[in-house]
């Protein structure tokens, strides 16, 4: 059965919806958490009378203690969490379809679709900031895309999706990493508004896609 064809305003809805969601609301608040650095242990209380306990002490022959049982937290977790830092990595390459493409509809694009695999939503915005660089961003309000096939942002997510770059659940979750970005970024609407602000550009498009995918990548999406 094929799937339903969203609007920008219907994918801008259901990223909203599910941004507010507590499950996705933990994932943003749980990956930057980190445990508190390691400091100094707090001085011991002396009785009066008695002597404050020495360390004990270093035998000859004995290996020295071993730095990890230092940590808070364990060695692989802090791998873990600096590889998560890095940039996303850029999709694989697969180039888009010409200028032609671009002003087709895109249910001609469906056969791309045929074998393609699953993304994650960090990659999605990869392909989706690929489209709005090549074939153009526009901010007419309420269209996917003007007459020379350039895409607003929400768009670009589902020309990505057509165009075989993710499922309709990846395209939701990268709409909801873009919502993610606008709020830290103090934008209180969705994506729609935004993209049709007045002295809104391209650069600032691409900025937003780029910002999102990091964080989305740097949480493990």
């Amino acid at each position: 059965m094929a799937n339903p064809v969203l609007t920008p305003d219907q994918l801008d809805a259901q990223a909203a919806q599910l941004h507010d969601t507590q499950a996705w609301q933990s994932i943003v608040a749980g990956w930057e958490l980190t445990a508190p650095e390691p400091g100094p242990p707090p001085a011991e209380r002396t009785e009066p009378g008695h002597a404050q306990p020495s360390a004990p002490e270093q035998r000859p022959g004995r290996p020295p203690l071993d730095w990890r049982g230092l940590l808070s937290i364990p060695v692989d977790q802090l791998i873990d969490d600096a590889l998560r830092t890095l940039p996303a990595a850029p999709p694989p390459e697969r180039p888009l379809p010409g200028r032609l493409g671009a002003v087709l509809p895109d249910r001609v694009h469906g056969w791309r679709r045929v074998g393609q695999g699953d993304l994650r939503p960090s990659v999605h915005l990869g392909y989706a900031r690929q489209i709005l660089a090549e074939w153009g961003w526009q901010n007419t309000p309420y269209r996917l895309r003007n007459a020379r096939g350039a895409r607003c942002v929400c768009g670009a997510l589902l020309t990505a999706h057509r165009l075989g770059y993710g499922s309709p659940a990846t395209v939701n979750r990268a709409g909801a990493w873009l919502i993610t970005e606008l709020r830290a970024q103090g934008w209180p609407g969705l994506i729609g508004p935004w993209n049709r602000a007045p002295g809104r550009t391209a650069a600032d498009a691409l900025a937003l896609v780029d910002a999102a995918a990091r964080r989305a990548a740097a949480a493990g999406h």
